[in-house]
């Protein structure tokens, strides 16, 4: 039976368009039952709208604190028998109450070799920088199970990217955003299979 998943997004949505691509070719044995944004005028929700997947927008600033808006959510995806939770550059750090309703089922994408530069304050650019900063050989994006903490539940999958001599953070980010787009749906299509 097919999975069904809620993809979370924050931003363009270039890994949401990923799993869209997957999706629609059949490498992933799901259905994308809603996107989730944290904004109506991102890229991700233009990009639902091309294929057809619904969208609900939860904004922060709507709710008393940020456990509310997730028990709204977690309330919501219920009401679609939502298997998986795929955060795809969704910048809102979910509260414990959301990761309890699915424990195991919300999978994060980040980009660098966790345990490294990970955690909070480590997202978008600032992750590149850092590993530039630190003459790091290698850079990648992990695939992740998400618990309580930020960045610190079980790793799925794991991939490098060298670091080149000439690098720019601009540059080193664009590399590794291209590895998460094939990383995200393999290792997705790996769980919708079990």
């Amino acid at each position: 039976m097919k999975k069904r998943l809620a993809v979370f997004a924050s931003g363009s949505g270039s890994d949401f368009q990923s799993v869209i691509d997957a999706v629609e070719r059949g490498e992933i044995n799901a259905s994308i039952a809603v996107l989730v944004a944290s904004k109506p005028d991102i890229g991700a929700v233009e990009r639902a709208a091309r294929h057809g997947i619904s969208v609900a927008v939860y904004q922060k600033k709507d709710y008393a604190d940020p456990a509310a808006m997730f028990a709204a959510i977690s309330a919501f995806l219920r009401t679609l028998f939502v298997d998986y939770i795929v955060l795809a550059g969704y910048l809102t750090i979910l509260t414990p109450n959301i990761v309890r309703d699915y424990r195991d089922r919300i999978v994060n994408i980040h980009p660098s070799l966790i345990p490294k530069y990970c955690g909070d304050g480590f997202y978008g650019i600032r992750v590149h920088r850092a590993a530039l900063e630190n003459g790091e050989a290698y850079s990648g994006a992990t695939v992740h199970l998400v618990d309580e903490g930020t960045d610190t539940g079980r790793i799925l999958a794991q991939e490098r990217v060298p670091i080149l001599p000439d690098d720019t953070p601009e540059t080193l980010q664009a590399r590794v955003l291209a590895l998460e787009h094939t990383l995200l749906p393999r290792t997705l299509a790996a769980l919708c299979a079990e």
